[in-house]
This record gives C-alpha cells, structure tokens and sequence, in this order.
C-alpha cells in the first residue's frame, strides 16, 4: 500500500488527537475524588484528623466545630443526620447565608473557603455546593434607599 500526503494527514491528525487525549490536564493529574464516606460524626472528624466541639446532639442532627491544622482556613463545621430530607433542608436553609458545602450522604462540611473544603474531600468525598452572596444585594439596596 502506498501512502499518499492525504494518508499522512490524516494518520498524524489522528496521532495528534490521541495524544492530546491522554495528556490532557497540561501535564497535571486529576484530583481522584474518594467515593463519600459515611458513619458518625465522630467517625467522620476522625477521618480527617480533628477532634470534635459538638454544638448540637440531636436526634435528627448533630453539629460540632472542627479545626484542621494551625490556620483559620481549618476550621469548619461538621454535621451529621437521620434523613437525607432533613439534611437537605438544613442545608437549603444554609446556604442563604453563604458559605461552602461538602456534602456526603447524611453528612455536610461548612467551611468559609474552599481551600478547607478540598483538603476534606480528599479524604471524605463528596460534593461541592455553594450558598448564595448576598453581600452584592446589600449595595444595590443602600443604592436603592438613597435614591430616595
């Protein structure tokens, strides 16, 4: 068989696009997301290396303050409950005040940066959410009120 300039093209674009797709990232691994933990709040703050301040000792909810390392970028709150509706709902309450979200099946981690909140997934799992800035609707309000 003989190849042709047209072959070629194709075969190097080709190479090219099989390339790229394995070192796609520039040359950075993918951060693996463990599947999400589950268990108590004790278990859970265990996993990630922090003795517990419970706050709350509910039945349907427990929430203690957490500090992971030296910095205040550690600290975070921690929540366990019965039932995935009441978690939801607390965490839909939550995010009006703004703020990150890991969230795991019964559980969520609060923290004031996200910095925090990666450092737990990579041992909890998880999802990221983020609650809503409501620091934007204070000037549009103070420029509303003066307008009058």
């Amino acid at each position: 068989m003989r190849l042709t300039r047209p072959m070629l093209a194709l075969t190097g674009a080709v190479a090219v696009v099989a390339l790229a797709g394995c070192g796609s990232g520039g040359g950075t691994k993918a951060a693996v997301v463990p599947e999400a933990a589950t268990g108590s709040l004790e278990h859970l703050a265990a996993e990630v290396k922090c003795t517990p301040n419970i706050q709350i000792d509910a039945d349907e909810l427990r929430q203690a303050v957490c500090k992971k390392g030296n910095g205040a970028d550690g600290r975070f709150i921690l929540a366990t409950f019965a039932t995935d509706r009441g978690q939801r709902e607390w965490i839909n309450g939550a995010k009006d005040y703004g703020g990150h979200f890991l969230v795991g099946r019964k559980w969520v981690a609060v923290g004031e940066t996200t910095k925090t909140l990666d450092v737990l997934r990579k041992t909890l799992g998880g999802d990221l959410e983020e609650g809503v800035d409501h620091s934007k609707m204070g000037d549009m309000a103070t420029a509303t009120h003066s307008a009058h």
